[in-house]
C-alpha cells in the first residue's frame, strides 16, 4: 500500500474564512497577490519590481504550524505593513535598519493580540518601557540604548532582537515602481473602507489606525517619478551584435549582444475650449521638467489633430506655452494619430472632458488636474495622474 503524501499548506484556500470578521483586510487581502515560498522563514511583503504590484511572500511550513488566531494575526500584520507605507515610503534615514525594523514591528503588533510567541511588543521583555498605540517614528526615536550590540544603531551587523517577517523586500523595487505602487495602493485602501463602510464596520482597525490609513491615501504622488516609470516600461530594445560585448553562452565564439533601449512617447496636449490658457501654461510648464528626463514628441489637438504644428520636444529643451487650437474636444483624434505610427507610449493631457475614446495600441496615461482628476467625464482602467 503506497502511503498518501501530505500536501503543503495553501494559505489561499484559508484567507477567506480567516478574514470574515475582518472586513477592512478581506478586501485589502484580495489585492495582494500571495505566493508560497522556502526563500524566507515566515513571511513578508514586497513591490514586485517588474509588476509594481504588491506580493505577499509565505512560508508553507511556518504557516502550518499556527493556530487560526495566530494566522489571522500575521495576515492582519503584513497588510498593515502595506496600508502603512512601510513597504513604499522611503525610511527615515534613507536606509533599512534593523533598528526601523524593529521599530515597524513593534507599531503594528501593538494592535495584535494573537501573534505567535516571540513576536516584539510594546510593554514586554526588552520593551517593557514602551507605551502601545504609537508610530514606527516614534518607538525608532525611543528604542533602548543597549537594544543593539555594541551601542550600534541597528545597521546590519549591529545584533539586535528578530521581527516576525522578512522586510528584505523592501528595498528591492526602484525609486519610480514605489511611487507606481502607492498610488495603486491608494485605490486599494480607497476600495477597502469604502467595502468595510457598507458592512459598517472595519473589523478589529481601532479608530486611531483608520485615521492613519486614511491620511496616508491622501499623500501626494511625485508624477516626475510616475512619468519616469511610463516612460522606462514604454522602452522597446533595439538589439546588435557587438565584438566588444562578451557573449554569455558562448564567449569569444560569437559576438555579444549590445542592447539601446530608446522610448518613443508622443504627448498629446487638448487645447480645446474647455482648457483655458492658465490650465494650458500648467501643462507646459510641467512638460518643461519633463524634457529634463527624455525626448518626446507633442501633438496639439481638439477634434483633430493640427498635424502642421505636430514637434519633437528635444530632451533639455525649454520652450514656452502656445495655444494653436480652440475647437471641442475629441480624444479619438490624437489615439488615431498615435495608433497609426510606431509610438511606444501615449500620454494626454488634458480637463478629460469628452468621451470616452477608442483603445489605444501602446500603453496610455492621462494627465489632468487634481479637480478633474477627482470627477472624469469616462471611466477608464488607465493611469490617471493628477498635477498640482
Amino acid at each position: 500500500m503506497i502511503d498518501s503524501v501530505k500536501k503543503p499548506f495553501d494559505l489561499n484556500i484559508h484567507v477567506a474564512r480567516l478574514l470574515m470578521d475582518e472586513p477592512f483586510f478581506a478586501a485589502v487581502s484580495r489585492r495582494i497577490d500571495k505566493r508560497a515560498t522556502t526563500a524566507i522563514p515566515t513571511a513578508g511583503v514586497m513591490v514586485n519590481p517588474d509588476t509594481a504590484q504588491f506580493e505577499m511572500l509565505f512560508n508553507p511550513g511556518f504557516f502550518a504550524k499556527l493556530t487560526d488566531e495566530q494566522r489571522r494575526d500575521v495576515l492582519k500584520h503584513e497588510y498593515y505593513h502595506v496600508v502603512f507605507m512601510h513597504v513604499t515610503d522611503r525610511l527615515p534615514n534613507g536606509t533599512m535598519t534593523k533598528a526601523w525594523n524593529v521599530a515597524t514591528d513593534l507599531a503594528i503588533n501593538s494592535h495584535l493580540n494573537n501573534l505567535p510567541d516571540g513576536c516584539l511588543m510594546p510593554g514586554v521583555d526588552k520593551f517593557a518601557d514602551l507605551r502601545k498605540g504609537m508610530s514606527a517614528e516614534w518607538y525608532l526615536a525611543n528604542l533602548p540604548e543597549d537594544l543593539f550590540s555594541q551601542g550600534g544603531k541597528g545597521g546590519n551587523d549591529d545584533g539586535g532582537p528578530e521581527t516576525l517577517d522578512d522586510h528584505s523586500g523592501w528595498g528591492s523595487a526602484p525609486d519610480e515602481v514605489k511611487e507606481i505602487a502607492k498610488e495603486r495602493l491608494k485605490d486599494i485602501v480607497k476600495k477597502a473602507a469604502e467595502e468595510a463602510s457598507k458592512t459598517g464596520s472595519w473589523g478589529s482597525v481601532p479608530s486611531q489606525c483608520k485615521e492613519q490609513i486614511m491620511k496616508g491615501i491622501q499623500s501626494k504622488i511625485d508624477w516626475r517619478k510616475v512619468l519616469r516609470y511610463f516612460i522606462k516600461t514604454s522602452q522597446r530594445a533595439n538589439k546588435s551584435n557587438s565584438i566588444r560585448r562578451i557573449n554569455r553562452r558562448y564567449p569569444y565564439i560569437h559576438a555579444g549582444r549590445k542592447t539601446n533601449r530608446i522610448a518613443k512617447v508622443a504627448i498629446s496636449i487638448d487645447q480645446s475650449g474647455s482648457v483655458d490658457n492658465k490650465m494650458l501654461a500648467q501643462f507646459f510648464a510641467e512638460l518643461n521638467k519633463l524634457s529634463e528626463l527624455a525626448e518626446f514628441t507633442v501633438v496639439p489637438f481638439d477634434t483633430v489633430v493640427a498635424e502642421s504644428e505636430i514637434y519633437v520636444w528635444k530632451k533639455g529643451e525649454k520652450r514656452a506655452w502656445e495655444r494653436v487650437a480652440c475647437g471641442g474636444t475629441d480624444f479619438d483624434a490624437p489615439t488615431e494619430y498615435v495608433n497609426e505610427r510606431d509610438f511606444d507610449g501615449h500620454i494626454i493631457l488634458t480637463d478629460l472632458c469628452a468621451s470616452k475614446p477608442k483603445p489605444s495600441r501602446c500603453q496610455r496615461m492621462w494627465m489632468t488636474t487634481p479637480t478633474y482628476a477627482s470627477r472624469p467625464y469616462f471611466k477608464t482602467r488607465e493611469r490617471i495622474i493628477a498635477i498640482e
